[in-house]
């Protein structure tokens, strides 16, 4: 119970760490076995809300940034890259003087991910990749998301907003869970236009992780939602087909937010997840 009252008190609790004049907002949560969680597009820290609470429960240190551009961290003009944004992760823990941890990422939070293990592989003690692609964008892909960063910077957050909202849920759930409708319609809303469209352009130019991922040699969770519209099943097993002994687990009744559509079954697999890694 202890862990459940220190966990609530310090959930909504922010601290930022400065770099390069960018300054990173980010949750600290519980102690023991550390794990990094990063957001997708355009979302912030508190799409996790569910997982910070069951890992806090469980004896983990829960550590969850908003990106750079996005929620209270610094609005990052221009294009932020997923070099970019691995740096700001790796500089994160070096400033809480944390060596490795089990880390996890959801759509362009699990590109940012694949990132980072391509560039800090010994930093990586296990990995989450929820709903999310290994593979780079190709030519029409790209233009689609330079375009939408134009449309979003000019127009702003609300429309985009509103158009993906039907993507990002599966549509039993937009109607079923309202709580989580509403919230994921406030992210989506208040993310920084600038900040969003810099993410954007970045993405665009990523590489492709799939020949990196070969070298995962480290536990690895898959999570897909049956009804995800944006990452289908078949490119999660695209995915797994590439992590040597990974683990491919299909959350049925989600769409692209299987942590915040099913909670309690994203969090079962989390914590088998969970208790397979060393952090030694």
């Amino acid at each position: 119970m202890r862990a459940h009252v220190e966990s609530t008190e310090r959930k909504s609790a922010m601290h930022t760490v400065s770099h390069d004049g960018t300054t990173i907002a980010y949750r600290d949560i519980g102690s023991g076995t550390p794990v990094l969680l990063v957001h997708g597009h355009p979302f912030d820290g508190s799409m996790w809300r569910p997982q910070i609470e069951q890992l806090a429960e469980a004896g983990h240190r829960v550590i969850v940034p908003d990106l750079r551009g996005y929620g209270r961290s610094s609005v990052a003009p221009g294009s932020t890259t997923m070099e970019d944004f691995a740096a700001d992760l790796a500089e994160l823990l070096d400033r809480l003087d944390i060596d490795r941890v089990l880390l996890g990422g959801l759509s362009m939070g699990g590109q940012i991910v694949m990132e980072f293990h391509r560039r800090f592989p010994s930093r990586v003690a296990g990995l989450l990749l929820a709903a999310t692609s290994a593979r780079a964008d190709d030519p029409r892909a790209r233009r689609a998301r330079v375009e939408t960063a134009e449309r979003i910077r000019h127009e702003g957050m609300a429309a985009y907003a509103e158009e993906l909202l039907p993507r990002m849920l599966a549509p039993h759930n937009i109607v079923g869970l309202p709580e989580v409708a509403d919230h994921v319609l406030r992210m989506m809303r208040s993310a920084p236009a600038e900040g969003a469209a810099a993410a954007l352009r970045g993405r665009a130019e990523r590489r492709d992780y799939r020949d990196s991922l070969a070298r995962v040699s480290v536990p690895t969770l898959i999570v897909v939602g049956d009804h995800d519209d944006f990452t289908p099943v078949a490119e999660a097993e695209s995915l797994a087909a590439h992590i040597p002994a990974s683990v491919l687990r299909i959350i049925e009744g989600a769409g692209h937010l299987p942590n915040l559509e099913r909670p309690a079954e994203f969090g079962r697999a989390l914590a088998e997840l969970s208790t397979a890694i060393d952090v030694g």
